[in-house]
């Protein structure tokens, strides 16, 4: 099992950035937490609004994915050595405004099954 924590949320203005990071830790001390991780992704919930997924990216090859409300502005990341997952968010809109989720889909699987605790963005107009 891995260990899911994001940072990197906060109070931004439309049209500024903003960096978020997910960092994974395995269970067992000492473990490269990454093991039988097929991909890992971004996803966000609004007040009164369904969870969505905005970005994923698998981890061994790289493949992206969108949602098509954030492509072009928002970009995912992954990096080996340090088992995190960033994405960088640019040209935020007031829509952007939600809690983000990171999680983590194992090889074999179809769904996302481990979360972090999330961390919230909101974008003032």
């Amino acid at each position: 099992q891995v260990r899911l924590v994001e940072s990197g949320g906060g109070l931004v203005q439309a049209g500024e950035s903003l960096r978020l990071s997910c960092a994974a830790t395995g269970r067992t001390s000492g473990t490269y937490p990454m093991v039988g991780i097929y991909a890992m992704g971004w996803f966000r919930q609004g007040s009164g609004k369904e969870r969505e997924m905005i970005a994923t990216i698998t981890w061994g090859v790289g493949t992206t994915d969108y949602a098509d409300s954030v492509k072009g502005r928002f970009i995912i990341s992954r990096d080996f050595a340090k088992s995190t997952v960033d994405l960088q968010m640019n040209n935020l809109k007031s829509e952007d405004t939600a809690v983000y989720y990171c999680a983590s889909r194992r090889i074999g699987r179809n769904e996302y099954k481990e979360w972090g605790q999330g961390t919230q963005v909101t974008v003032s107009s």
